[in-house]
């Protein structure tokens, strides 16, 4: 399996199609707007990663997870901290953990050993 290839199997474990039913049964922060714009910052993540190639320094693609994790803090603070909760952030934690792993880092090298996302996240 090409780099490539195992960063875009990642998104098999994004979160959003829950999100987005989460909108129907009354969470009325899952808009199609907040959902989207949360996709294309995992999206866009992923995208620049391949870009990079695998063998760019650890430091640039480290750059585009804190890159990545501080425009979700933005979204969830723009929706008074309820758009992602404990659910939802165990579930990024984890996501964030399986790229970094496709990219070729070590997950457990950040955050104290809690993953690359609780480096930088907020929630």
């Amino acid at each position: 399996m090409t780099y490539s290839e195992k960063l875009e199997g990642t998104k098999i474990n994004y979160p959003f199609d829950e999100w987005y039913e989460a909108y129907n049964s009354g969470l009325d922060q899952y808009t199609d707007e907040n959902c989207d714009r949360a996709k294309i910052i995992l999206d866009n993540l992923i995208e620049k990663l391949i870009s990079l190639e695998e063998t760019a320094p650890e430091e640039e693609k480290i750059g585009l997870f804190e890159e990545a994790v501080e425009l979700l803090n933005i979204l969830n603070e723009e929706n008074d901290g309820s758009l992602i909760e404990t659910s939802e952030s165990k579930h990024l934690y984890a996501l964030f953990d399986q790229i970094a792993i496709a990219a070729g880092l070590n997950p457990e090298k950040y955050g104290e050993g809690k993953g690359i996302a609780s480096e930088w996240s907020e929630w």
